[in-house]
């Protein structure tokens, strides 16, 4: 379940309050307070023990109230509530706020939760809570929480899992006139969770940003799916408490959710497109800098300031957070030379002196606002007598009125500032008390623009298409997992790395001292020793790696000592044999690490970082939530230290990053088929220019029943989609699902359809795509949509497209709206039927309800194809020109074409 029923707790036009209460300061009594406080609509009270409460008629059960209401507030002890919320679901009501606590994560509190649940589940109920300090709408003056004050309206949206986080930001907010299209207190997320929320929210016209307060995650898939919807639309801004093992332990008691690891979840925070901060100030700085809806074209600051030491502050600043200051054009100092005094520091920061006059602020904004080495104009003032705070503001205000670029502002003061920021504020334009405030602000455009790059990037062609041998490695770990083995080491890993086309070295399985000898005879050169025992991962910790053994006796004598030394160290160990290797002979390869574990709450996640025996030490390293492509490879690999040394320097060459990637790529691979695999680490893997090899490996398995794409955040390539597709003159195409990398060849189906034809599609006479609908087609979440494409032979990115159907489903799963597209020669063929029938057995297969379309009346063609597979045809509401096509799965048979 997702927003069905959303409506009647987020717009409703009745409330009822049961546990009304007198006692004024009792949560009852102030929930009371606040609904019969500004809310218009009809308010019932709920209390078996009184008929009046602050002079309104009280009933003594749900079942007596005069009217059904759209939203209940629930606040009596926590046993109660379950048959409450059986009673309003019989009598029609759809959307509960549970204020009661004392559910919980015991197993009595798990019951009563529960039981809940499956009394709401039949009536379709909705529940927020339990154990939340309730919802405020201030858009239609309801406050239905226990919070001290009524918060203003506004276009900022507040989602917490934290009641007192709730009461705190409004406490901080309201004085600040910051507004809010609704505060939404989430409790312990029994049935409404953040997922459900953001969906929500990310068609909420009255919500122009969302922030959130996040102690935990529940259902992940479901999080990421809105979560990057909601992302592609208007600013997602995130905190996320419990960063810290010590504070992650205090969470897990607080809310009754296991807390998962902080860098997996900035990792989620970022594949979503969301932006990550980490205090409440930062949080509403955001809202503010990313809430007007400026979006910045690159990552360049100039700044102008009238004091030089508040300029050095924000330069200092712009270092310290990875940013760019701006290079100032040669045309640009010279209209800048023109205007300002010779004693102006001709550089960026622009420095225009403390006697700067509010005309001097206006005459340097121009030139900067139109330079073509920077993207967004930082303005600094410190207050001085010549120039009043208040009459520069408003000369800055009338100077930057038509830019078309950001710009941030940084007022230094109290008193006379004070006036100012208000003054630019009340402008739309960002202004923050500090320097170093408006440089953080500044970075939260450039690190949300980098978010935002990641959902929309196409990815390129995969440099080579690897070939999986899935039965082979398949078959390696049901015979390990047959044998009660859960630890694959040496030759056991490098064959399910061979299996998905990781280059490994070769190694020989001993398990005595005289077949290690033969093994280096036969490899004939050095090679190292590795200890082989399931009690010992990490095998440099312990002695059991020995290299450049360079003879038969040097690895005689290296196998006698690491067997005394393990065995003084580490008795209990089970030694069952040794790996000798040849030594790779690969001189300034970097060494690297490669992971693939799984997260408690987000699933498989793959690592990349800088490798070797001081792993641990360096900690260089980056995380991200597989499906990975080539794209998303190379942006996590950017996320590291060592990626500057991969990239060459001096006189060593460029490692071959796309190697790399595509090892990144294969992880991903395996961590969808191969749901057994719970950890993975490959170090080192060296790289350079020649290629990459992993020298090391170990695997943990772990018996499961799941498929491997049901463990991922975010739902894989559906490749049991893939299936021939007979064209009428005799070949054979692939009909696959879209892929990221098939973007440009998007461009060649449009250059086959006509004007005409591309007009009926997208219901506009456009020549070609733009990059950014190019990539929204593509890049889709196959949770919620799918796009089926007919291709020819070739790799994703190469293969020539011929026809595309698509369905967007509704976040319930009841409704989906499908397009279909196909070049010009192929029109009339029954090429278009095929597809609408592969895309129906599909959405049937997913439980859609229904599939809906919006076809020109001009497009008798398509009509005709909806008319014989049984859509009904009705006139499309205000669209004259139009008709809306459904087709009732449940209900209808599908002729066959």
């Amino acid at each position: 379940m997702s927003i069905r029923n959303f409506d009647k707790m987020m717009k409703p036009s009745s409330v009822a309050l049961i546990g009304a209460s007198p006692k004024r300061d009792s949560v009852g009594g102030v929930l009371t307070r606040n609904l019969l406080h500004r809310f218009k609509g009809p308010v019932g009270l709920v209390n078996p023990r009184h008929a009046d409460i602050f002079g309104t008629a009280v009933v003594p059960h749900v079942g007596a109230l005069d009217f059904i209401p759209d939203l209940a507030v629930i606040a009596t002890p926590a046993p109660t509530v379950p048959g409450i919320v059986a009673e309003l679901g019989g009598i029609g009501c759809k959307a509960a706020v549970v204020i009661s606590a004392a559910f919980g994560s015991s197993a009595e509190g798990q019951a009563l939760t529960q039981a809940m649940r499956d009394a709401a589940r039949p009536h379709l109920l909705r529940i927020l809570g339990p154990n939340c300090v309730g919802l405020m709408l201030p858009g239609l003056s309801l406050n239905a929480s226990f919070a001290h004050l009524d918060p203003l309206n506004g276009p900022i949206a507040f989602l917490s899992q934290s009641g007192a986080i709730i009461t705190s930001v409004l406490d901080w907010a309201k004085p600040r006139g910051i507004g809010f299209s609704c505060m939404v207190s989430m409790g312990e997320m029994a049935d409404i969770d953040f997922g459900d929320m953001l969906d929500y929210l990310a068609g909420d016209p009255n919500t122009h940003s969302i922030l959130l307060y996040v102690e935990a995650v529940t259902n992940a898939r479901k999080f990421m799916s809105a979560a990057r919807i909601a992302a592609r639309s208007k600013p997602v801004i995130v905190i996320k408490a419990g960063r810290f093992a010590q504070t992650a332990k205090a969470v897990a008691s607080h809310t009754g959710s296991l807390a998962g690891s902080d860098t997996v979840y900035d990792a989620a925070f970022r594949r979503a497109g969301m932006l990550r901060v980490f205090s409440l100030d930062e949080l509403f700085a955001a809202a503010e800098t990313l809430g007007n809806g400026r979006r910045i074209a690159g990552d360049r600051l100039a700044i102008l300031t009238n004091g030089g030491g508040i300029g050095i502050l924000a330069t200092d600043e712009l270092a310290a957070q990875d940013g760019k200051l701006a290079e100032l054009s040669p045309g640009t100092q010279a209209r800048l030379e023109a205007v300002l005094p010779p004693t102006w520091s001709h550089g960026n920061p622009v420095d225009i002196i403390g006697d700067a006059t509010p005309e001097r602020y206006a005459q340097a904004i121009g030139p900067l606002l139109t330079d073509p080495g920077s993207d967004v104009l930082l303005i600094l003032n410190c207050p001085t007598a010549i120039a009043p705070s208040v009459q520069t503001a408003a000369a800055v205000i009338e100077a930057v009125r038509k830019a078309d670029r950001p710009v941030l502002a940084s007022w230094i003061g109290e008193q006379d500032a004070r006036d100012a920021r208000r003054l630019l504020a009340a402008a739309q334009i960002p202004s923050y008390e500090t320097p170093e405030q408006a440089v953080r602000g500044f970075m939260h455009l450039v690190r949300y623009r980098r978010n935002q790059e990641i959902l929309i990037q196409t990815p390129p062609s995969v440099p080579e298409q690897f070939v999986v041998d899935l039965p082979g490695a398949q078959a390696a770990v049901a015979a390990a997992l047959g044998e009660g083995r859960s630890l694959l080491q040496g030759p056991e890993a490098q064959a399910i790395l061979k299996a998905f086309a990781i280059p490994t070295v070769e190694s020989i399985v001993a398990t005595n001292g005289a077949e290690a000898m033969e093994a280096q005879r036969r490899i004939g050169r050095p090679v190292a020793l590795k200890i082989r025992s399931p009690d010992i991962s990490h095998k440099s910790d312990v002695g059991g790696v020995a290299l450049n053994l360079d003879t038969p006796s040097d690895v005689a004598a290296a196998l006698a000592a690491m067997r005394e030394h393990i065995g003084r160290i580490k008795p209990e160990a089970r030694i069952e044999g040794f790996t000798i290797e040849p030594m790779v002979g690969r001189t300034g390869a970097h060494e690297l690490i490669l992971g693939l574990s799984e997260d408690a709450t987000f699933g498989p996640v793959i690592l990349f970082g800088s490798g070797g025996v001081s792993v641990e030490v360096v900690a260089d390293r980056a995380i991200a939530l597989p499906p990975l492509n080539m794209a998303l490879a190379r942006e996590l690999m950017a996320r590291t230290r060592i990626h500057r040394l991969l990239q060459g320097y001096r006189d060593q060459p460029a490692a071959d990053l796309d190697a790399i990637a595509l090892t990144l790529v294969k992880l991903s691979q395996i961590a969808v088929d191969l749901p057994e695999v719970a950890e993975l680490d490959i170090n080192p893997l060296l790289a350079d220019a020649k290629g990459v090899l992993a020298v090391d490996s170990r695997i943990r398995l772990k018996a499961t029943s799941k498929p491997g794409a049901s463990r991922l955040a975010i739902r894989p390539y559906p490749r049991q989609l893939e299936q021939p597709f007979p064209m009428p003159k005799g070949e054979t195409l692939l009909l696959r699902p879209i892929l990221p990398e098939d973007a440009p060849q998007l461009d060649t189906l449009v250059a086959h359809m006509s004007p005409q034809s591309m007009r009926m599609r997208f219901f506009s006479s456009i020549k070609e795509l733009p990059s950014y609908i190019r990539a929204r087609l593509t890049q889709i979440d196959y949770e919620r949509e799918m796009a089926l494409a007919v291709v020819s032979a070739g790799a994703p990115g190469k293969a020539e497209i011929f026809a595309v159907v698509r369905i967007t489903a509704d976040p319930d799963n009841d409704t989906a709206e499908f397009a279909i597209a196909l070049r010009d020669e192929l029109a009339g063929q029954g090429i278009g039927t095929r597809l609408m029938e592969r895309m129906i057995a599909y959405a049937k297969d997913r439980g859609i309800r229904h599939m809906i379309g919006i076809v020109l009346m001009e497009n008798v063609a398509m009509i005709d194809i909806c008319r014989r597979l049984g859509f009904r045809i009705e006139y499309e509401s205000g669209r004259p020109d139009a008709v809306r096509v459904t087709l009732d799965l449940v209900k209808e048979t599908v002729p066959a074409s």
